[in-house]
């Protein structure tokens, strides 16, 4: 069963193989000793005297940790933001880096209704993770607004790496140039942030059609906050990136058995009578829980951490993968809502307890393993984003990445009356793990086959369109 959707993964692969052989493979850099980043000269006047590839992306990786902490669990629901956090931060630290890559160029009049970018100064050094740093810090500063405690978390890591960037340049004037430049990039990303949801001023969306095969709440509240039901209507990273990618749902028939549709929700209901254990960890694993977990797709954020750490590329290459990553991340997550609150379809709890477990008496209504989240089955949100975030990894580091993901290790949760640890799952490529967090959804009993393969599908279309359109290199 899983091995069909690794199947389906695998053709979508060979479909793009064509394009990703043309591409020149970003290959992470093994890292030596940082570079001691002392100019000569006493004011910085010659010139960007080390690159970015020159320096590590540690920087990066304490900042993805800090933004992780603050991620995890937190106090009040961030939506579906995560995937706009990751995009608008990646774009600020590559924007505030660009400058020392010299092979590369701002993503400004490329990307949609990106503003122009401040300047370096002609001439003058800069220190490429001191600009990072301040980037990070304001543009942490700015969207990570759900806590309170946002600003002492930013406030803290960012004096902390300036205390070691201070030390290591040994050159006020560089040392306060570097982070000028790196808050100006973040003001200016995130003014530009600050215009890609008009629809926050709209009315809430008010749910009518609760016909047989359309999506209704189990709540039964049919008033949905537009952070959900408009948020498909965000302005993309890159322009025209959800046009024309999203697949078409069976149609519908609850009469039919050997019907596809009926069929597809007929499997969800026979899986979830005889799960095994191996199927209950994956869908726990992949489950993204409010409460002790990273909800809402904020997942992909500590697995592309622990691919920064396992790779260890440079600040570089880092920016490069920050970037486009979560362009790719937070598009699809644009393009699925849209698709959700456009097609509406109903799911499997809607239709295995009308249709093939039909009971008047709550008590006794057939349940996921899992919680559903509050909209419609068709395409899977989780599946989408997966294979966004992949193929875009794909197009940086290769199609034969082993690595591990170890987020939820030392997370005990209980497993058929057993207090169980998580633990890791390791990789071969970035499809295999969009792969596996596709068919937890179905084990979850959260979506239907055909949701979470063209879920995939979809994934990939939007990260290939971006891919195509976004010239990093000059």
């Amino acid at each position: 069963m899983k091995s069909k959707i690794y199947c389906f993964v695998f053709v979508a692969l060979l479909c793009t193989s064509a394009f990703l052989s043309c591409k020149k493979e970003i290959k992470p850099a093994s890292l030596s000793t940082i570079e001691n980043s002392k100019s000569n000269d006493k004011d910085g006047t010659n010139g960007h005297l080390k690159q970015a590839k020159t320096f590590s992306s540690d920087v990066v990786k304490e900042w993805l940790k800090t933004q992780m902490s603050l991620l995890y669990s937190p106090p009040a629901s961030y939506g579906v933001n995560a995937g706009r956090y990751m995009a608008y931060s990646g774009i600020a630290m590559y924007e505030a880096t660009v400058p020392g890559m010299p092979a590369y160029q701002s993503l400004s009049g490329q990307l949609n209704e990106m503003p122009a970018m401040p300047q370096t100064e002609p001439g003058k050094a800069y220190h490429w993770p001191t600009c990072a740093n301040a980037a990070l810090a304001e543009i942490t500063r700015k969207l990570f607004t759900f806590t309170a405690t946002t600003n002492d978390v930013a406030t803290q890591t960012e004096n902390r790496l300036n205390a070691v960037y201070e030390a290591e340049i040994g050159n006020s004037a560089i040392f306060e140039r570097s982070k000028a430049f790196g808050k100006a990039i973040a003001q200016k990303i995130t003014e530009w942030a600050a215009t890609d949801h008009p629809w926050s001023s709209w009315q809430p969306m008010i749910l009518t059609n609760n016909s047989p095969g359309k999506w209704w709440p189990e709540n039964n509240i049919a008033q949905m906050p537009n952070g959900l039901a408009y948020w498909g209507d965000t302005r993309t990273i890159v322009a025209g990136s959800i046009d024309n990618v999203t697949s078409d749902p069976y149609t519908y028939n609850a009469i039919d058995k050997n019907s596809p549709y009926y069929k597809d929700f007929q499997e969800v209901y026979d899986i979830s009578k005889n799960l095994s254990f191996q199927q209950k960890r994956l869908a726990l694993y992949y489950n993204d829980p409010m409460v002790n977990g990273y909800p809402g797709g904020a997942s992909y954020i500590p697995v592309f951490k622990q691919i920064l750490d396992q790779l260890n590329p440079t600040l570089d290459v880092a920016a490069v993968a920050f970037a486009k990553t979560g362009m790719s991340l937070m598009d699809a997550t644009i393009g699925s809502m849209k698709a959700k609150f456009t097609i509406m379809q109903e799911r499997p709890f809607q239709f295995i307890r009308r249709v093939i477990e039909p009971s008047t008496n709550p008590a006794t209504w057939w349940k996921p393993f899992i919680p559903t989240p509050p909209y419609s089955d068709f395409p899977a949100n989780h599946a989408t984003f997966a294979g966004a975030f992949t193929h875009a990894l794909t197009t940086l580091f290769g199609s034969n990445v082993h690595f591990t993901n170890s987020t939820y290790k030392g997370h005990q949760v209980i497993i058929d009356g057993n207090i169980v640890d998580l633990g890791s799952y390791n990789y071969n490529s970035f499809y295999d793990l969009a792969n596996d967090i596709a068919i937890s959804r179905v084990y979850g009993g959260i979506h239907t086959r055909h949701a979470v393969e063209e879920g995939i599908k979809q994934g990939i279309k939007t990260a290939q369109y971006i891919d195509q359109k976004v010239r990093f290199m000059k």
